[in-house]
């Protein structure tokens, strides 16, 4: 499908998520857009994530207002491929002019007149506005630390599917927010000898006294909250809600036979080196969660809530072997390793974005997603306008005060000057009666 010379207001590259709540509102306003995916809509929840992987939010919160998730009930969570196909029926439902398989190339700004050229795969297009809204999960990230062993199988959590995918043998898992940690379980489960590399995190309940916590950390304002804490940039949070949803216990998951270690800090000859750090990092991810406890604890006694006490919450297993005799090292050959899954994150990619909206890294620079490129927005960063800003749910509403940017620039756009409209009209007039 040519789309060569095309025009649009605004064109929005991506349609996750993030590029299906944009072109809602874009709709609602009457903003003439169109929405770009190289891919199929949501692809990612599809082809990179594995697949037992469900929603890590209930199917009550992890949605968009618009529309439930059908054959859920409320504290369900959602399979990837459900989740993938809500947003088709999303797109669908509020006739989003989403065109997939075409791939944007390059964008940049116009000379002499407003507005941008986008160069895709399959035409060029003259846009007003751009909203790049292709999220947080654009270059798997794996540490320069990586071995370069030829007879190790080294994939990313995005190109993991299912046990049965790798070689036979132990795996290595680095990384312990909710990816690493579930599929570090799903592995150990599936019968391999599994070390999980612990660093800094988060470990909030996955319920408490009869509320998940996401409800939790909506009525204590913590998804409000516009920045992240000094020193937390890149704490992980360890959550999960495979199997019905589970608070994550690091030592449980010690003593059910994964063997924890640090963070892993390099490889030489074949041997893994992992910093003394396991204890710690696992006794502060049990302060964050005492933390939660007694702020739900106090919200409960101040608004006077007839919520079931629930003294399990805060028993703490005993520390397992790996945890009070921690491995510094590991001959990955000698034990049988095969498998180096990094469960590491992400980066952003924005190489096809050629204009005035980035820092020396390649990072947005940007206001709650509005660039410091006129005309330029950014749709779906962690932190784009609070904590919850890449939950389905936080795009929704960050999408929202974009496309109300937008509404308001098109107005300052469409001004002329009482002196500019009696020129235009004083010309008419003479070329009527000429």
């Amino acid at each position: 499908m040519s789309l060569d010379l095309t025009e649009t207001d605004t064109l929005v590259v991506g349609a996750g998520q993030a590029g299906v709540a944009m072109s809602e509102h874009l709709g609602k306003l009457g903003i003439p857009h169109l929405v770009l995916e190289r891919h199929r809509i949501a692809e990612r929840w599809r082809s990179e994530r594995w697949d037992s992987l469900v929603a890590n939010g209930p199917a009550w919160h992890d949605r968009f207002p618009g529309m439930e998730f059908p054959g859920y009930g409320p504290d369900d969570f959602v399979t990837k491929e459900d989740v993938a196909d809500y947003f088709v029926a999303y797109a669908k439902m509020i006739n989003a002019p989403i065109r997939t398989g075409v791939e944007v190339k390059r964008v940049v700004r116009q000379q002499g007149q407003p507005g941008f050229l986008v160069e895709t795969s399959e035409g060029s297009i003259r846009a007003q506005r751009v909203v790049a809204a292709t999220g947080p999960f654009q270059r798997p990230l794996i540490p320069v630390i990586a071995p370069q062993d030829a007879g190790l199988t080294q994939i990313h959590s995005a190109q993991y599917h299912n046990p049965e995918q790798l070689p036979e043998g132990a795996v290595l898992v680095v990384g312990s927010g909710s990816s690493g940690v579930q599929i570090a379980d799903e592995l150990q489960r599936a019968g391999r000898q599994v070390y999980l590399s612990v660093g800094a995190h988060d470990r909030p309940p996955r319920s408490y006294r009869g509320r998940d916590f996401v409800w939790w950390l909506g009525v204590l304002g913590a998804w409000d909250a516009a920045a992240t804490e000094p020193g937390k940039e890149h704490v992980t949070i360890a959550v999960s809600g495979a199997r019905g949803g589970h608070t994550v216990d690091f030592r449980a998951l010690g003593h059910q036979g994964i063997t924890l270690v640090g963070v892993t800090q390099g490889f030489e000859n074949g041997v893994a080196r992992f910093a003394p750090d396991l204890a710690d990092n696992i006794a502060r991810g049990d302060d964050n969660l005492r933390q939660m406890l007694d702020a739900a604890d106090a919200y409960i006694a101040r608004h006077g809530l007839d919520l079931p006490e629930e003294p399990e919450a805060r028993r703490r297993l005993a520390d397992p072997a790996c945890v009070t005799h921690p491995l510094l090292s590991l001959d990955l050959a000698q034990a049988g390793v095969r498998t180096i899954l990094w469960a590491t994150g992400f980066t952003v990619d924005y190489g096809w974005l050629q204009v005035d909206a980035l820092d020396a890294n390649g990072k947005p620079r940007h206001q709650r997603g509005v660039s410091s490129e006129p005309g330029v927005y950014f749709l779906g960063l962690p932190w784009l306008s609070r904590r919850g800003s890449t939950f389905i749910w936080g795009v929704w509403h960050d999408a929202k005060y974009i496309a109300d940017h937008i509404a308001i620039q098109r107005k300052y756009s469409a001004y002329r000057a009482a002196s500019e409209q009696g020129s235009a009209v004083k010309a008419t007039a003479k070329e009527i009666t000429a």
